[in-house]
């Protein structure tokens, strides 16, 4: 439990952090302020819905051992739990389709992904989240889990309705995704190798950078929240396997997958110059006026 909670306090404070210097640095930096980091912003908001409530509410659970916020927060915990999650892979499917679209399909960028249109995008997308998540409230599949202390799906409820959350949820989205980057990557490698030279004006070194900085967001949120969603896929393929799948295998997964939220905002810290020196910049702009006041 010391573990958890402490595991849990760690990503919510980054998550926080992390994601609110994203935002500010997008907003604040002209160069960055590009229509596809609209998804890159949109990605850090699902990011902070389940830090300022799903997550705090988990960590008091942890502290009580069992859940003392009553019914209804269990209920919006839950489903502030689900939107961030679907949320956060149909926003990497729309960075990936957007990276797609600039690289593979450049005379066709700056129509398919004006400005305008990419917010319609990241509307579209929360949209089809919320649209996603509604079924969970009339299937009552939004619990208490004490082995994760959280409200969250309850993967046994519904063995049907699971397998179509995991497949039209995770592995579609993840299928999509790596069509796009793999048709990427292909590219790139037929640039280096000149096969295709003509098309060496739009991969300028920073957009590979760029490339490769939502590749590896990409790559996390897989290796963190497959564990848990192929566990779901395969209790809900056959449920007498529900018992035989070990406590702390079931409970590491879903922690795995809580501590992604945290993680991309210091990818894009680590990995892009550009945020990396905004992320600094904002951090001594803060520290400067801290000191002057007092």
């Amino acid at each position: 439990m010391t573990l958890l909670a402490l595991l849990l306090i760690v990503t919510i404070a980054v998550d926080i952090l992390g994601n609110l210097l994203l935002i500010l640095s997008v907003y604040s930096n002209k160069k960055l302020r590009k229509a596809g980091n609209a998804f890159v912003v949109s990605l850090a908001v699902a990011d902070l819905l389940v830090a300022f409530y799903p997550y705090p509410l988990a960590l008091i659970a942890i502290f009580h051992n069992e859940w003392v916020m009553g019914y209804l927060h269990c209920q919006v915990s839950g489903f502030l739990m689900g939107m961030s999650v679907i949320g956060s892979i149909f926003n990497i499917t729309g960075i990936a389709l957007n990276r797609y679209c600039y690289i593979c399909h450049s005379l066709r960028y700056d129509r398919v992904f004006s400005l305008s249109n990419t917010f319609c995008y990241v509307g579209l997308v929360w949209a089809l989240t919320v649209l996603a998540i509604m079924p969970n409230l009339f299937v009552d599949s939004l619990k208490y889990d004490p082995r994760v202390y959280s409200c969250t799906f309850a993967q046994s409820a519904n063995s049907l309705y699971t397998i179509m959350v995991v497949v039209v949820h995770f592995f579609l989205p993840i299928a999509i995704v790596s069509y796009c980057y793999l048709r990427i990557w292909v590219l790139v490698l037929q640039v280096r190798r000149r096969v295709k030279p003509d098309i060496q004006p739009r991969m300028k070194p920073h957009d590979l950078r760029n490339f490769l900085t939502m590749f590896m967001v990409f790559v996390l949120f897989a290796i963190c929240w497959a564990p848990l969603n192929v566990i779901g896929f395969v209790v809900a393929l056959k449920p007498a396997l529900d018992s035989s799948i070990p406590e702390w295998l079931f409970t590491a997964s879903y922690f795995m997958a809580y501590f992604n939220s945290c993680l991309n905002a210091v990818i894009y810290g680590a990995l892009n110059h550009n945020f990396r020196k905004e992320y600094k910049r904002i951090v001594l702009t803060l520290c400067q006026l801290v000191c002057r006041t007092d």
